[in-house]
């Protein structure tokens, strides 16, 4: 199911908005400063570390898919580098130092069952550090290809599967 943004006033003038079409589709506008309200694309990044022929992979904390597992990673930041969020969201949720590796694929997630409609994913490896899970994370462990947990989003699925059949 696709999350659907909303909003009910504008951020000009404070008027409420009204759905008219605009450059192609039904948007908010204001009727009283013409003002259109565009939504931005939700983008998160994940990494792939490997290490010794495993994976590190993080137990998520929270919803959505409390409990699941799931490559380290969160959202970008207005203004950041992927990279660099990337990095950042690696060593919040398991205090390690990365360096990233290379774009492993950009995917397209709207009906994902998350927030993010845009996941970027990178490979990377591990600089400095002990994992230990923080932040938004419940766990955080190393996983060989015949010992997977239970996988939460479709971008981690599928990097975890190509892994494990040896694509990459």
């Amino acid at each position: 199911m696709s999350h659907k943004r909303t909003a009910h006033f504008c951020p000009q003038c404070g008027t409420r908005l009204e759905q008219r079409q605009r450059t192609g589709a039904l948007r908010p506008v204001c009727p009283n400063c013409d003002h259109t309200v565009y939504f931005d694309p939700k983008v998160a990044v994940v990494v792939l570390i490997i290490h010794d022929e495993h994976i590190l992979l993080v137990q998520r904390a929270h919803d959505p898919k409390q409990g699941f597992w799931t490559l380290p990673g969160g959202f970008v930041d207005a203004g950041e580098d992927p990279q660099a969020a990337a990095c950042r969201e690696a060593w919040e949720e398991t205090s390690l130092d990365i360096q990233i590796d290379g774009l492993l694929n950009v995917f397209h997630t709207p009906d994902d069952g998350g927030i993010a409609d845009i996941v970027i994913a990178y490979a990377a490896s591990v600089i400095s550090g002990t994992p230990s899970a923080a932040d938004d994370a419940e766990a955080v462990g190393w996983f060989g290809r015949d010992a997977i947990p239970r996988l939460a989003f479709m971008p981690t699925e599928q990097i975890v599967r190509d892994w494990a059949a040896r694509r990459f």
